[in-house]
């Protein structure tokens, strides 16, 4: 008799793949992350619509010449996709903190679930970085608020980017590729308004 058709043979199943159970140092990203740069995103609302208001008032980030709100709320790059920059913060960070927050409460999300936030975030960072290029060489002013953004996006997308990766030659080294990440940028920002900080040192 044919083992094949014998009851008690087990008949070869396929293999699943099951997505990578992520750490709970990335759900505490995406969710401290998440919300440092909502709260950002919200504040900067605010002065949007106290500047839109009155436009003579003075956003509570504007310090001096370089770091200065005003300046780069009034440009057309605050509007790059013909509404204000932080109403698209508010929508993209409320999801990556409703993420870590889930995750932290012991959800699991299917592989599309990570590629559709791998998207996102990666559609973040490089709208995070036009803007780094806007604010130095063209607009001539940073603003505290975006800064803050830029610092919790760019580590959100390094480490949901190496989740979905999966390779350990990467990670070990992730700590190194993001150090130097922001030491270039913090360089640039130095070099491009050294003439200013220089002095007030």
């Amino acid at each position: 008799m044919p083992l094949s058709n014998s009851p008690d043979v087990a008949a070869p199943r396929h293999p699943v793949s099951v997505p990578r159970e992520p750490s709970r140092a990335l759900a505490w990203l995406l969710l401290i992350g998440g919300a440092v740069g909502l709260t950002a995103a919200v504040v900067l609302t605010v002065e949007k619509m106290e500047l839109l208001r009155d436009p003579s008032y003075v956003p509570s980030c504007s310090i001096n010449p370089v770091l200065s709100c005003g300046s780069v709320m009034s440009t057309p790059q605050a509007e790059a996709f013909g509404v204000p920059n932080p109403l698209l913060g508010i929508a993209g960070f409320a999801i990556v903190t409703t993420v870590g927050a889930a995750l932290l409460a012991g959800a699991a999300f299917r592989r599309w679930f990570w590629i559709g936030l791998q998207l996102g975030v990666t559609f973040g960072a490089v709208f995070v970085h036009w803007l780094i290029f806007q604010s130095l060489y063209r607009i001539g002013a940073l603003c505290p608020y975006c800064m803050a953004v830029w610092a919790v996006t760019i580590p959100i997308f390094w480490y949901v980017t190496l989740h979905n990766l999966r390779k350990p030659v990467i990670t070990r080294y992730h700590s190194v590729v993001l150090t130097v990440w922001f030491v270039v940028i913090l360089t640039l920002i130095t070099e491009r308004f050294w003439s200013y900080w220089s002095t007030v040192l």
